[in-house]
């Protein structure tokens, strides 16, 4: 360390690559819930949205 003390436990650039990377990550899990949701509608069949629960 250069013996400069921060109260920051990361930097500006580790804070912004945690942002994308959490970005990203939640963009494919959205993406795998409509995958889901898309398959799980097509092997019900289409009739499944009109005969209500």
């Amino acid at each position: 360390m250069n013996g400069q003390m921060t109260n920051a436990p990361f930097s500006k650039e580790d804070m912004a690559r945690r942002k994308k990377r959490a970005l990203v990550m939640a963009l494919a899990l959205g993406g795998m819930v409509l995958l889901f949701f898309i398959t799980t509608i097509v092997r019900l069949g289409g009739g499944v949205i009109e005969r209500g629960m």
